[in-house]
């Protein structure tokens, strides 16, 4: 079974778990999202435990024997917790007992490593029983049956050995209908292109061993496991930390399928501003540095609340300022300036980062943006900026660029590459999304890292030059102009004026013919 069917099976079984959970009434209720991540991380763990089973090198061993040795990587289940073992007993009266039991031992023996914590040091557990998410009672049974009927039908097999790309786009077909909560998607998924710009750009395919990778907003997790699968997820460990709880149990799932369960104890569901969880171990007024931070942070949002604890910040992250809060609207308040401080900081000696803002960060003059910029180029870290198209993220048509920051960088030039006219715009069923061919994407990549120079498209600009145009970095600022395109501009623009002269110039004329008509009219009824 090739690529294309296997992500079309695994899609129809989604699918027929979001039809289940219509059917029974449970479709937009704030526990769809629940039963459907639970089920569908229910079988990938029975399958893959299975599909290990038969592989194993002594083939004498049994499954209770497998399972008591087996690696972190593989949940821990029994025989009876099994699909296919629990398929056969659906037909008995307290079947939903049964299933919500089954789930509630499998995270039993799993709970060390599958756990993840809130900032408070809350358990939150991998399964819960069904029957938490269903209100109607006599709903429990049929959900249990139409759960163990959906998941013995569908099989993962021959596909663990696939990496991270196959894994991405069936977890953007898992989440994609949950992208509905104030119309935040991008609260959840960052689009896989974007992930793989950075990641590509970001590590350099020099080998590295035991490096840390973290996202302070870090929602699904799509710019960290884009990350570590370009390092390597053997030689990295993630960290990370997000305020939505739905943001973090997706998080899991993506760690779960692309062989990151050694770095689930470092998910943390959590105001990353106001209790950031992730300090230095022998000093915990400090917080932890990291080799590598990529982060897409909210842009806008409310925070008002938060301002006056974080202006007595203890890890002295807000050198450039906190935002006022406005007397009306506040949730225009621009919170990812605040998250870039706190990215900063988190930044080790070496560390490089790679961050999404709106692109009137890149030209803005003055305010927090300036005092953020001034410090970046002083401090000879940035590398450069790429301008994204509109629309790369779904649920808005905010411009957004990508700043990319290296500490380590020792020559004094900064690459600026404007992307912002590439992509082909599609509709899909969560609005109007700009797609990048995969030369658009190559080129963006290439340019940057090759420091190409092309007129009205990339410039290498020294921090001389940055400094003395007020530290403004956009591209087009920069690039230069084809003389053709100038001589071709001027000509054309002549041509428009003097077009728009003359259609002017007929328009006066014939007012004129009919205010003298209607006056001449006048004269003669008199």
């Amino acid at each position: 079974m090739g690529f294309e069917e296997f992500v079309n099976q695994i899609k129809k079984m989604i699918d027929d778990l979001k039809a289940m959970s219509a059917n029974l009434g449970l479709a937009n209720t704030g526990d769809e999202y629940k039963i459907i991540s639970e089920l569908f991380t229910y079988k990938f763990l029975n399958d893959k435990l299975l599909y290990e089973f038969e592989k194993r090198e002594d083939q004498s061993e049994t499954f209770e024997d497998f399972v008591d040795f087996a690696p972190i990587n593989l949940a821990k289940m029994r025989k009876e917790h099994l699909v296919d073992s629990l398929y056969q007993q659906q037909n008995k009266d307290n079947f939903n007992l049964i299933l919500d039991q089954a789930f509630i031992e499998v995270d039993e023996l799993n709970k060390d490593i599958y756990t993840v914590e809130t900032v408070t040091g809350q358990k939150k557990k991998l399964f819960e029983p069904l029957s938490t998410y269903i209100r109607d009672g006599n709903k429990e049974l049929e959900l249990a049956k139409r759960a163990i009927n959906i998941m013995a039908e569908h099989k993962f097999t021959d596909i663990y050995e696939d990496g991270f790309d196959y894994f991405a786009t069936v977890f953007e077909y898992l989440i994609k209908d949950y992208n509905k909560d104030s119309g935040k998607y991008a609260e959840y998924f960052t689009p896989l292109a974007v992930a793989n710009i950075i990641s590509e750009i970001l590590y350099n395919d020099t080998p590295v061993r035991n490096v840390t990778v973290y996202d302070p907003a870090s929602g699904s997790g799509t710019l960290l496991l884009s990350m570590a699968n370009k390092i390597g997820t053997d030689n990295c460990t993630i960290y990370s930390q997000d305020i939505s709880q739905k943001s973090t149990q997706f998080l899991r799932i993506n760690l779960i399928l692309n062989k990151l369960v050694h770095s689930l104890p470092n998910v943390v569901e959590g105001d990353t501003l106001l209790r950031p969880d992730h300090l230095d171990t022998e000093n915990p007024d400090k917080l932890m540095k990291f080799d590598f931070i990529v982060s897409n942070p909210p842009f806008k949002t409310d925070f008002s609340s938060s301002i006056e604890a974080l202006k007595a910040d203890k890890y002295d992250r807000f050198f450039a300022g906190l935002p006022n809060i406005p007397k009306k609207k506040k949730d225009s308040m621009a919170i990812y300036e605040t998250f870039l401080q706190h990215i900063l900081a988190s930044l080790n000696e070496n560390g490089k980062a790679a961050v999404v803002v709106p692109t009137g960060f890149v030209s803005a003059s003055a305010g927090i943006p300036q005092a953020i910029k001034k410090k970046i180029v002083d401090n000879n870290w940035l590398m450069g900026v790429i301008h994204m198209p509109s629309n790369i993220f779904a649920n808005t048509g905010t411009s957004v660029s990508i700043v990319f920051i290296d500490k380590n960088k020792t020559d004094e030039k900064i690459m600026l590459v404007d992307g912002s006219d590439f992509g082909t715009k599609v509709r899909l069923d969560e609005g109007q999304r700009t797609i990048l061919s995969e030369v658009e994407r190559r080129q963006l990549i290439d340019s940057f890292k090759e420091r190409k120079e092309k007129p009205e498209f990339s410039a290498m600009v020294s921090y001389e030059t940055i400094k003395e145009n007020a530290y403004n970095l956009s591209a087009g600022q920069y690039v230069e102009i084809k003389e053709d395109v100038l001589a071709f501009d001027l000509d054309e623009r002549l041509q428009n004026i003097g077009a728009d002269i003359s259609k002017i110039a007929e328009e006066q004329r014939t007012l004129d013919q009919k205010i003298k008509a209607f006056l001449d009219g006048d004269k003669n009824d008199d």
